[in-house]
């Protein structure tokens, strides 16, 4: 198996570049990935309550995947829901061709 060929990619975080080697399918999303990353930390630094770039990072780490986390757990139950749904649903033609056949 080949590996994909990659390019590095230079985003600015923080007023600091990194450049990162990333596949050409995957330029587009890193890219954005580190704008969001940069607003995020941006907006901690810019309330003033946490100093310095490492505790800034930790918190937008920190943040960024409580709110993943949480999306899951949204996504997680409102699969469960729809599972619901199909198995009431089911029931329910089930419960109609049973009808329809001793009628």
């Amino acid at each position: 198996m080949s590996e994909r060929a990659t390019e590095p990619v230079t985003v600015q975080i923080l007023g600091k570049d990194y450049r990162i080697a990333c596949p050409e399918d995957e330029r587009s999303a890193l890219v954005a990935s580190a704008d969001l990353l940069d607003r995020r930390m941006k907006e901690i630094r810019d309330t003033g309550k946490v100093v310095g770039g490492d505790r800034i990072a930790v918190m937008a780490a920190l943040n960024l995947t409580h709110e993943l986390l949480a999306m899951k757990g949204r996504q997680a139950r409102t699969e469960e829901r729809m599972q619901q749904l199909r198995q009431r649903i089911d029931a329910a033609l089930a419960r109609q061709q049973d009808r329809e056949t001793a009628g």
